[in-house]
């Protein structure tokens, strides 16, 4: 079986690259990571200074209080260091994918039963809830990718 590598250009080639192996899939899940970490990082800015920016702030319009906007920066903050530390060397740092892994799908149970359970229409009426699971699909869809990733990356 073939195995597929990075070339110094950023395209995919077979074989050895000036004397070091880089594996495909092993980049691909280094550079999903760092956008995850970026994308937290994103995040916890936002909600540290209360912009409510839809996708850096799921329920963007139900209110809030500043001192949770702010506590869930904190959260965000520490999302971000984990997913750039799984980032700088996702072999070595395989417990951190494996912790982003599992705490990105109880996240995604967990927007799902709010926005399941949740009468959103009583907090605000220009609540769209479709809104909210369009965001949660787009976690899902991102959670696949480093799922798929992870375990392609494991057999390069």
């Amino acid at each position: 079986m073939e195995s597929h590598y990075i070339n110094i250009a950023g395209k995919p080639s077979i074989g050895n690259v000036g004397g070091t192996k880089v594996k495909y899939n092993t980049i691909m899940l280094k550079w999903s990571l760092l956008l995850g970490s970026i994308y937290f990082f994103g995040v916890a800015v936002v909600h540290m200074i209360g912009f409510k920016i839809p996708i850096l702030f799921i329920y963007y319009n139900v209110p809030s209080y500043a001192y949770q906007d702010r506590l869930f920066s904190v959260l965000a903050f520490g999302w971000s260091a984990f997913f750039f530390t799984a980032f700088t060397n996702p072999r070595r740092f395989s417990a951190f994918v494996k912790a982003i892994l599992t705490s990105g799908a109880y996240a995604i149970v967990g927007l799902s039963a709010i926005n399941v359970t949740t009468d959103f229409n009583n907090l605000n009426l220009n609540i769209k809830v479709w809104m909210f699971w369009i965001e949660t699909a787009g976690l899902f869809v991102y959670w696949l990718l480093l799922l798929v990733l992870y375990f392609r990356s494991r057999n390069d």
